[in-house]
This record gives C-alpha cells, structure tokens and sequence, in this order.
C-alpha cells in the first residue's frame, strides 16, 4: 500500500523539489525523474547538515535513478523549535527515520533497487541500520547498495585519548548528557558558503558555519555506535567507501581547506572499511573535502563519476 504523504513544493529548494512529513523526519524527492527507473537513491545527511545538494540528485537522475532524501530528526527541515539541532541519545532513533524512509520508498517504486547515499553521521547511522537489516524482506529489507561518503566510523585523535574519553563519556552521558564537550565554528562549513568564497548556498541556519555544539549525550551514542563497527559488521549488500585522500586541520588559514577533509581523519575511515562486511570497495578522491559531493569541480566530477560506475558493476 503507498504510504499516505502529502507533498509540497520544497521550502528550501523550490520546484522541482518536493517535501512531505515522514514521522519525526522529512522526505525530500526530485520530481521529473526518469520515465523507466533503474533504482531509487536515498540520501541520507551528516550532523550539522540538512539536503541541499541539488546537483547531486540532477547527477543521479541523469543516471537514470530517481532521486529522495531524509532530513533526520531535530535536522534541517524536521528540526522543531524545541529540540536541539542534531541532538538524539542513540543513533538507531536516527536509524529509525531511516528504515522508515527505505520502507516507504520500498512501497512507492516495489521491484526497484535501493541505493542508500549516506554522509559522515549519517553514513554511521546507515552502516548500523543496514546491518540490522540484512536479513529482512520485502518492504523492510535492507539496501541493494550502500554508498558512504566519508562516513565518521571513527573518532579523530589518538588512541589513547579516545581509550580515556570512552569510560568518561559512559559515565558523563547519561548523568549530564546536555554538557556541551566542544562547540567552535566549523571552518569548513565556512569555506563552503558562496559568499565567503564558496561554491555553494545554504542556510546557515540548518548547516551552521557557527558550528552545533558535541553534546555529552550525542558523543557517548556516536562513540557506543563506532564501538559496534569496530567489532565488525555483516552488510550483506555491495558497499563503497569513499574518502579524500588526504586529511587536514579545520582552522582559520588552512590552505588545504578547500583539497582536504577537514573534519574526519581519512586514514582511519579507509581503516574500518573490512569492518563493514564482506563486499566492499574503497575509493579515494584527490582534493576532495569532507563531503565528497561538496568538492571543487574536478574531485566532485570524479566522485560522481566514478560512484555511478560502481553501482552500474553491482546492481542488475
């Protein structure tokens, strides 16, 4: 049965984008797709993110796909003006807007694969849903494909330092889970925007150059999920993994802020890669930031590129 939305033009893209309310969460799709689909793609944000790639979902329709996206809980267009920006406890809630995007994607275009495209946060989140997910069927089964632009599967910084934050953070999390353990701006965020010298236009309301404080509560979920993709995942589908080649600090004056990931450290992404299951490419992209889709015109073109040629080798 087709899930009951009510669409509308999208209040942050305009036609030929649509939105509608999906539980706690936000659908977004591209209207005009492709007459003869040859899959769907769910999008899925990263923290201190919302859906704003409009080139990313024109580039996946001219492959023939059409084209969604989720805005989480407490994000972007779902964020309500109770709630903290990004702020949940455990990420399977995040999880849960995810398996109820797929579901209903599921019943909108049955027999259709789904590709799940799925950034930093979020590629996380999706790791552990699709994990969770791979046994199931019809409706509720996992993805046919999973994309992760450079997911955050792990901390940066040390080991050591991460050993000893762990226990404080278990202990911490839930007693004051509100304490905010970092909160500066997000020079990378910055260096994106079309009027400090960037490419791109958002709102810096949803995707703040400000930053959105790490939350004692947030970090202990993310770190409890990292943990579980440490000891090892059993997706089922075809993954890729993509990552810039080369990390860098996000700070004021960086000139590699614009050719390297400034938020995650790529070396330990690319590390966690046999941990995710037994079907999984890795794919490196020289210059590319944080968010692959967000690159200059040269790594963008070729991450797209060679994104859409890795689904072309896994799906039917």
């Amino acid at each position: 049965m087709e899930p009951d939305l009510t669409w509308g033009i999208d209040t942050q893209l305009g036609a030929p984008f649509e939105q509608a309310t999906l539980g706690e969460a936000t659908l977004v799709r591209l209207t005009g797709g492709p007459a003869s689909a040859r899959g769907v793609v769910l999008h899925v944000h990263g923290y201190n993110d919302y859906f704003f790639q409009a080139h990313l979902a024109r580039a996946f329709a001219a492959a023939g796909y059409l084209f969604y996206a989720v805005d989480l809980r407490a994000a972007g267009r779902s964020l309500r003006p109770e709630q903290l920006p990004h702020y949940v406890t455990d990420l399977r809630e995040q999880a849960s807007d995810v398996a109820l995007a797929a579901r209903t994607l599921r019943s909108l275009h049955p027999g259709l694969p789904l590709v799940v495209h799925a950034h930093s946060t979020g590629g996380l989140t999706t790791s552990l849903w699709a994990h969770a997910h791979r046994n199931q069927r019809g409706v509720d089964a996992g993805p046919d494909a999973l994309v992760l632009d450079s997911p955050f599967l792990e901390l940066p910084g040390s080991a050591v330092a991460k050993a000893i934050g762990t226990p404080v953070l278990d202990r911490l999390g839930p007693l004051r889970p509100l304490t905010e353990l970092s909160h500066g701006p997000s020079w990378y965020a910055m260096a994106l925007l079309r009027e400090n010298g960037g490419e791109w236009e958002f709102d810096s309301g949803l995707k703040r150059p400000g930053g959105v404080p790490a939350r004692a509560g947030w970090l202990r979920a993310v770190r409890r999920a990292q943990a579980r993709v440490a000891r090892g995942l059993s997706i089922r589908c075809p993954v890729l993994l993509a990552a810039s080649t080369a990390s860098s600090p996000d700070g004021p004056g960086n000139p590699r802020v614009g050719s390297t990931d400034t938020v995650l450290d790529v070396a330990q992404i690319v590390a966690r890669a046999p941990r995710l299951g037994r079907q999984v490419t890795v794919l490196r992209i020289a210059g590319g930031v944080h968010d692959l889709a967000l690159s200059a015109p040269e790594p963008r073109e070729a991450y797209l590129r060679e994104m859409l040629a890795w689904l072309d080798t896994v799906l039917p």
